[in-house]
């Protein structure tokens, strides 16, 4: 039988085969919250150093905010590591619960006769008392030890639970044999140990509120308890969220060491941005995010804006605001913001402005223009194929088309012998159906001429037959009371050939603001055009051509 009197961490002492770290992780979700500072079921004391603050590392506000900002005072404090809060060497034997330190081969340790749980012991110290001790401050000169709190432990427990613990009492050093273990740790963390020594033993917590869970979270971070990160941070995402609660949890993987832990915490609250600030037009309150918002809100695929021109003029104009100064503003663009701009999507007349712009490096912007174009002249079913490697092999999302409110065009324009444009406008077949039964979607602006166009597809009322149908109609851009004459012709791909069949032709004199087209441009039902046999969705999409001739 295993002397009981030995330490189960003591490597002279034979440990049990069956005693291993995977052994205690197994059991590691147990409740042992009987077990809490009960001598019966404890090998160790923890006494529990806490110390006065400086006026400086006080929280100023209340609040989540004020939580985050402690936790970053207090790891500039730290200049040691983490193991050095732990002293084991400085801690007199007069200082423990009973008076004396018993020999390990001779005593039990802290067992109690009257078979009760042992009740936590709180010491009070006046600063005279505290200052006029041996022990170190590790790095906390301006602050003194105002309370001591002495609980019992159990090693097996809490090495079960983390790292930090288990290297403490199984590192066969002089440590590992001591009996006695101090921490030393502020004011401001009390609260949060005690919540975090109880979850060691219960895996629950008895605090509820943000502020509190985050105060917890970061003690588990510095102790290396990931079950309680994660358990704050399931806690954390069930609480409503705010733009200044998300914004925290967004700043919690460089605050924290074990940042997997609270990896989905920092994704909800992407997604929570992401959706509150899903139309960026609504400027005033988004201007003023901080960058890593900014960053969180624009990976989003879901944005409701015109086009990926307007999200670049929006990451323009918020750089230029929160980054006056030229350099900083090139290296924040460069290096952070211009990944979420996707170039490929945003309209030849604005890529041309990139190269151009002051705002970005020359040789970056060249780099992110050549990118677009070239994928701007891939068939799209190349296209789909780089849009899916990207989205199954990287974070990146330059491929990958959002939900504009103006569809994106491709337009080759011609000079000779006359002034033309051929315009492809693409549908898949969910924006098709979202249409009915009277939705309109229009194309991204194209120029001619000077002039600036635009295609709307529309569900109709057929006026004739009384039954929906899918239209298509050409506008010109609202400019004064320019007439312009053109020749134009409507297409569109269909089975089984899959060419562009011409549908309309015709001519028209435009004046701004007006439109011209087809109301059933299939001469088809919608019910026809949106079944599953329809001729005119080629894997999911319909293909729609326009050709723009100036009339001379």
């Amino acid at each position: 039988m295993k002397d009981l009197n030995s330490d189960i961490f003591d490597p002279t002492a034979g440990m049990d085969s069956d005693y291993s770290r995977a052994s205690c992780a197994s059991s590691s979700d147990a409740d042992f919250g009987f077990a809490f500072n009960d001598s019966n079921f404890s090998d160790r004391l923890l006494r529990i150093e806490i110390m006065g603050e400086p006026p400086e590392s006080r929280p100023d506000s209340v609040g989540c905010t004020s939580i985050l900002d402690w936790a970053r005072r207090k790891r500039r404090r730290e200049d040691c590591k983490k193991d050095n809060v732990v002293d084991l060497n400085g801690c007199p034997e007069e200082q423990v619960l009973n008076g004396s330190q018993p020999d390990m081969d001779d005593a039990i340790p802290c067992d109690n006769l009257d078979d009760e749980p042992a009740q936590m012991i709180e010491e009070l110290h006046s600063g005279d008392e505290a200052a006029n001790g041996d022990e170190s401050s590790w790095g906390m000169d301006c602050s003194t030890v105002i309370k001591v709190k002495t609980l019992h432990i159990s090693s097996p427990i809490l090495a079960a639970k983390s790292p930090f613990f288990y290297k403490l009492f199984s590192n066969g050093m002089r440590e590992s044999e001591q009996r006695n273990v101090t921490l030393r740790i502020t004011a401001s963390e009390e609260a949060a140990l005690m919540e975090l020594l109880n979850f060691m033993y219960s895996n629950t917590l008895s605090c509820s509120t943000a502020s509190a869970l985050l105060d917890v979270l970061m003690a588990a971070d510095k102790f290396e308890v990931a079950s309680c990160m994660r358990y704050c941070s399931r806690l954390l995402r069930n609480l409503p969220m705010t733009p200044e609660s998300a914004l925290l949890y967004l700043e919690l993987p460089s605050s924290v060491l074990m940042a997997e832990a609270v990896q989905p915490l920092t994704d909800a609250a992407k997604q929570y941005l992401a959706v509150r600030y899903k139309d960026i037009t609504k400027q005033e309150e988004v201007m003023a995010l901080p960058l890593a918002g900014v960053e969180a809100i624009l990976s989003s695929d879901d944005l409701q804006v015109a086009s990926e021109d307007a999200v670049y003029d929006f990451i323009l104009k918020w750089a230029r605001t929160q980054y006056p100064k030229l350099e900083e503003r090139r290296e924040v663009l460069g290096a952070r913001l211009a990944r979420y701009i996707r170039f490929p999507f945003m309209t030849c007349r604005k890529l041309k402005k990139v190269l151009t712009c002051n705002d970005f490096d020359h040789d970056v912007a060249c780099k992110l223009v050549l990118e677009a174009l070239f994928f701007k002249a891939e068939a799209p079913h190349r296209q789909r194929i780089l849009a899916a490697d990207e989205a199954s092999t990287s974070n990146r999302r330059f491929f990958i088309e959002r939900a504009y409110k103006y569809r994106p065009v491709k337009v080759v324009e011609f000079d000779r012998p006359r002034q033309q444009c051929v315009v492809y406008l693409d549908l898949k077949r969910e924006e098709c159906a979202n249409l009915f039964p009277s939705g309109r979607v229009y194309s991204q602006a194209f120029h001619l001429g000077g002039q600036g166009f635009f295609l709307s597809a529309h569900c109709n009322m057929d006026q004739q037959s009384s039954f929906h149908c899918f239209g298509l109609f050409l506008g010109m851009q609202e400019k004064g009371s320019v007439s312009f004459a053109v020749d134009y012709e409507f297409a569109a791909r269909s089975k089984p050939t899959e060419e562009f069949v011409s549908k309309y032709k015709g001519n028209y004199t435009f004046t701004g603001g007006k439109a011209v087209g087809y109301r059933n441009l299939f001469a088809i039902p919608w019910t026809s055009f949106m079944a599953e046999d329809s001729h005119y969705f080629i894997n999911g999409v319909l293909h729609l051509r326009a050709e723009l001739t100036i009339r001379s």
